[in-house]
């Protein structure tokens, strides 16, 4: 089975503060580890929503809004890592994506590189940045409700997106209710357990994920527990991927 595991952004990543190295280095080992052993089969971290974008579809109309912004409906249904030259061109890909999703939102943040959080020197020519589209979900995702035909033009839209080298993932999320949440600690002490979804209700915003290979939900909330205690305060969600 597969699981994304994703956690929350917080005041001090919020604010501009650069990642403690202690996580950088704690989560640097666990997926090394993780890697080695098949568990990790990839992940990312996003900038603060500062430098992100947030777009409606209704109707046929476009609303975007800039960031900083608080968290909203932070349920996702889907993600989409994606190369473009600007934010402004990774909103132009989400333009796409919601002319075969429909109505709904999508927020658009940059991916954080390696060279960004001090783990390697940028590299003289860095490839296009990387941004993470992250599809919000709703009742419709939630009941699971897609059409055979919006599979199929999904399908060949993501075909076309990774043959023009824009798309590098695409990942649907199963409905909350098969997933489970681990609430923000405090000065680094959890007080709560795993809670079961549905988990529709969070407005704590989406800062970086983890899609993991597990033969079945308990070893993912394993794994996860040890990516929640290296993070210490953030709230964490598991959810099965499709």
């Amino acid at each position: 089975m597969r699981f994304i595991v994703m956690h929350k952004v917080d005041a001090k990543m919020e604010a501009g503060a650069p990642p403690d190295q202690t996580i950088v280095q704690g989560m640097g080992k666990l997926v090394q580890e993780s890697l080695k052993s098949g568990v990790f089969t990839n992940g990312a971290g996003l900038h603060r929503s500062a430098q992100r974008a947030r777009v409606s579809f209704r109707g046929g109309k476009r609303t975007s809004v800039r960031g900083p912004y608080a968290g909203q409906n932070e349920l996702v249904a889907s993600v989409f890592m994606i190369r473009a030259a600007s934010l402004d061109g990774a909103v132009a890909q989400a333009d796409r994506l919601a002319g075969v999703l429909g109505d709904g939102e999508i927020e658009i943040g940059p991916v954080v590189e390696p060279w960004d959080i001090g783990v390697m020197p940028k590299p003289a020519d860095p490839p296009p940045p990387r941004f993470l589209l992250l599809r919000k979900g709703d009742a419709r995702t939630e009941a699971g409700d897609v059409s055979p035909e919006q599979r199929a033009a999904l399908a060949k839209l993501e075909k076309e997106m990774t043959d023009e080298g824009v798309l590098l993932a695409a990942e649907k999320l199963a409905p909350s209710s098969r997933g489970a949440r681990l609430a923000a600690g405090a000065k680094g002490k959890r007080t709560s357990s795993w809670v079961d979804g549905p988990v529709a209700e969070s407005k704590e915003l989406i800062a970086g994920f983890s899609i993991l290979s597990l033969p079945d939900k308990q070893a993912a909330l394993a794994w996860a527990d040890r990516y929640a205690a290296i993070l210490a305060d953030n709230e964490v969600d598991v959810r099965e991927l499709e």
